[in-house]
């Protein structure tokens, strides 16, 4: 009897082991407790994926691949902040990271690292001239 309980267990692991690696073929995955999210940028003035959740207080690396032909840019913030570095690209376009901005060049893959503090809606924006009021936005849902 005690073997066919071993046995038992030994199957009902191996299940849940198949289970869960069959679920992984999500686009974000976890590494040292931070959340990595793929975002893939486009010459057709959009992010892939265009919404996303992640929690109050969560880590997230995004890793950014330019795959057009044509330089982006991605910059998380409120809708408030995403008007002011629109006017402020306008009047004199930037081409250097900073802390919630990155610039990735055609082809090329460049990782950002965000914490988000509050709970409510943070925009990625990309602010080449003309992009953003093309709907080139990714809307984060922090809860």
């Amino acid at each position: 009897m005690p073997r066919i309980t071993l046995f038992s267990a030994l199957g009902v692991g191996l299940l849940l082991a198949a289970c869960s690696a069959a679920s992984g073929s999500s686009p974000s995955a976890t590494t040292g407790g931070v959340r990595q999210i793929n975002v893939t940028m486009t010459d057709a003035l959009r992010f892939e994926p265009a919404r996303i959740r992640v929690r109050n207080g969560e880590t997230v690396e995004f890793v950014v691949q330019n795959a057009g032909k044509i330089r982006h840019e991605l910059f998380l913030g409120s809708e408030a902040e995403q008007a002011s570095h629109e006017a402020e690209m306008r009047r004199m376009p930037m081409t250097q990271d900073e802390r919630n901005g990155i610039f990735v060049e055609p082809g090329k893959t460049k990782t950002l690292r965000h914490t988000f503090g509050s709970a409510g809606t943070v925009i990625a924006g990309c602010h080449e001239v003309g992009h953003y009021p093309a709907g080139m936005k990714l809307e984060i849902s922090v809860s």
